[in-house]
């Protein structure tokens, strides 16, 4: 950092691309152990973030910087905002629309840690299939995607939902899968079963991002990834 009387100037370490680019030229998906490591690390990250009580709220491929070491470091926090108690309000335009929680899309302005949560887990499948898990073209056909695919929620699996501001008794009612697997087909059932933790409609139930590194889709990373970057 370079302060002088007129500028302030920060210097940041240069990396070589973003996971967005990465994923451009990784045809159909990125390769399982190297997904899993990206996975580990975003979550670290993450967790890392919400222990300082600061929420990111725009993760999204093009935030995710990578360098040649396979080095994950999350970037450009211009939407990031410290949180505590008691709960505050914030606006809910927030996050790249096919990244935003269902809760967010329906207008809650009193969230927290699991709007990037539910972040990860669109990630997560994008990394797994090579392309974005929900691309809404607006705000209700996003909401309707994320419903077509993981069924709509009701009061017994989100409770309040139908206070939210955006709620409608009239959305169209889908079916709720049990399992998401049919969503990624090539990954493993326990990395399937993260990603449904992840992507819980209830932010309450919402696994955490320091519980997501404990799963067992971890069990086999290596010792040197889980540690990568603990020297800087």
């Amino acid at each position: 950092m370079v302060h002088t009387e007129r500028k302030l100037t920060l210097v940041f370490e240069y990396l070589d691309q973003d996971l967005k680019k990465y994923l451009d030229v990784s045809d159909g998906g990125i390769e399982a152990s190297i997904m899993k490591s990206f996975l580990f690390q975003l979550c670290r990250g993450v967790d890392f973030c919400h222990h300082h009580r600061v929420l990111h709220r725009d993760l999204k491929p093009q935030n995710l910087l990578i360098n040649r070491e396979g080095e994950l470091k999350l970037a450009d926090f211009g939407l990031a905002r410290a949180f505590g108690i008691p709960v505050r309000s914030y606006t809910h335009e927030v996050v790249t629309l096919w990244y935003r929680a269902p809760d967010v899309l329906m207008g809650s302005r009193k969230y927290s840690t699991p709007v990037d949560v539910w972040s990860i887990g669109c990630i997560f499948a994008e990394m797994c299939n090579g392309r974005p898990l929900f691309a809404g073209t607006s705000e209700p056909d996003q909401i309707d995607s994320i419903f077509r695919h993981l069924g709509t929620p009701a009061d017994d699996i989100y409770p309040g939902i139908t206070e939210l501001p955006e709620y409608k008794s009239d959305f169209p009612v889908y079916q709720r899968p049990t399992s998401l697997q049919h969503l990624v087909p090539s990954m493993d059932p326990r990395g399937a079963e993260l990603m449904m933790a992840m992507l819980a409609f209830d932010p309450a139930q919402r696994v955490s991002a320091r519980d997501a590194m404990s799963h067992p889709y971890f069990d086999d990373l290596s010792p040197a990834i889980k540690t990568m970057g603990d020297h800087k």
